[in-house]
């Protein structure tokens, strides 16, 4: 199997939660899965995530593949301008899925996603003397990130290539907005934000897909990694490890824990935990309900918060991802005299020791009580990560039904930005 589930260091304190009978978890996870296949959600027009995976568009996935392969020939660096959904998702499976220190095809970069004033400044002095390429992510083209930086990097080609306009491609509305009636004034090419697809779901849309393809990844083997996992939950019953994930945090919600922690055991796969951290919280952090989503990456993390997540408060549940790679790496040499007494080691690739590492983590940490589970994925590829993707997808919608929230909206996202606007002197 691609993925598969552990829940074991869970199920043993679940049992001992007042209230957590399996039974009735199990058959409100199958209403609220029953709900979110039927459409009966709180935001029923907002399930285009799933309706796409169902009734795919190649001609689409065939589109985005051409432009990106322009990209990949003409650019040195593809710069992407987005917040939040608009490029999590994207630098997610580039981070899973391009290789380390990797010089194939153009650099990512992004910008738009914070207000760092360095940053910024100093991105486009990196910029000057290469070919660059710039995708502008925005529904409405009015956030103020993207839109800034947006300004800044239209001015840059501007000034230095006749091409200009050929070198942005605008992923927006499909009608309406600031940045549509912008891109048809100058002839950008377009991609659409679907309406029915909110940004934290739209990995799988050209929101996610144009830079994953620039990045030298088979989109086409993403999607439908997804695809089969959403036709397999479309069957599936109470035992599904997306249900049952789903069922779980909800058990432990009600009993009074808050916090969940996803542990990456692997660098790789940390891209994967901040994506999921936006889509948990924005989904279910809502009504005074949800648990705090938070990533760590370990075991780099157990050297900071891990005396914590050992022996703090007792509010925490833990996830840990994981590749099932005990043969990766380079392997321990052997060295003469033993000078770090690390020989017992030798011939052991690291891929083992990390392995080991996670196991007497997971161990410890239910020892200590924080119950915890493991999704393993059995390669780290195109096809596994496409079906992670909907994993998640899946389970938050489940997980936010039970709570009885909407999944699919975020009204707190815009209190900030009232705010801000105001202290920045913004015309009514």
């Amino acid at each position: 199997m691609p993925l598969s589930f552990d829940r074991t260091y869970a199920a043993d304190a679940l049992a001992s939660l007042d209230g957590a009978d399996r039974e009735s978890l199990d058959a409100r996870a199958l209403d609220a899965h029953r709900r979110v296949l039927a459409g009966d959600t709180r935001s029923p027009e907002m399930l285009g995530w799933r309706q796409m995976l169902l009734d795919p568009d190649d001609a689409l996935l065939e589109n985005v593949a051409g432009v990106a392969a322009e990209i990949r020939d003409r650019a040195d660096v593809l710069l992407c301008i987005g917040i939040g959904g608009s490029y999590l998702g994207a630098e997610a499976v580039m981070q899973a899925l391009v290789p380390p220190f990797s010089d194939d095809g153009p650099e990512i970069l992004f910008a738009g996603n914070h207000l760092g004033p360095d940053y910024h400044e100093r991105l486009f002095e990196y910029l000057d003397g290469k070919s660059v390429y710039v995708n502008v992510i925005s529904k409405s083209g009015t956030t103020l990130e993207p839109a800034l930086a947006f300004r800044l990097a239209r001015r840059f080609l501007e000034e230095r290539f006749d091409d200009a306009d050929r070198r942005i491609v605008a992923t927006t509305d499909a009608d309406r907005g600031a940045l549509h009636d912008f891109a048809v004034e100058r002839g950008y090419r377009r991609y659409v934000v679907p309406n029915d697809v909110g940004g934290r779901f739209s990995v799988l849309t050209p929101v996610g897909l144009l830079p994953i393809a620039a990045a030298g990844i088979d989109i086409r083997t993403l999607f439908y990694g997804a695809v089969a996992q959403a036709r397999e939950l479309e069957d599936a019953d109470a035992s599904a490890p997306a249900l049952q994930y789903a069922a779980d945090r909800y058990a432990f919600h009600e009993a009074g824990y808050a916090t969940e922690v996803m542990a990456v055991m692997d660098p790789r796969l940390r891209g994967i935990g901040a994506w999921w951290q936006q889509l948990f919280g924005e989904s279910e952090g809502k009504e005074e309900k949800g648990l705090f989503p938070v990533v760590l990456q370990y075991t780099t993390d157990l050297h900071s918060v891990g005396q914590y997540v050992q022996q703090g408060q007792r509010t925490l549940v833990e996830t840990f991802l994981r590749i099932d790679d005990a043969e990766a790496g380079p392997s321990v040499q052997e060295e003469d005299g033993d000078p770090d007494g690390l020989n017992y080691l030798a011939g052991t690739p690291y891929g083992t020791v990390n392995e080991k590492a996670y196991q007497a983590t997971a161990e410890a940490h239910a020892e200590g009580g924080v119950p915890n589970w493991t999704l393993t994925l059995s390669r780290l590829d195109a096809e596994t990560v496409g079906r992670l993707l909907y994993f998640y997808e899946h389970a938050v919608a489940v997980s936010g039904t039970m709570l009885g929230v909407d999944p699919f909206n975020q009204p707190g996202v815009e209190t900030y930005k009232q705010k801000m606007f105001s202290l920045l002197g913004k015309p009514a």
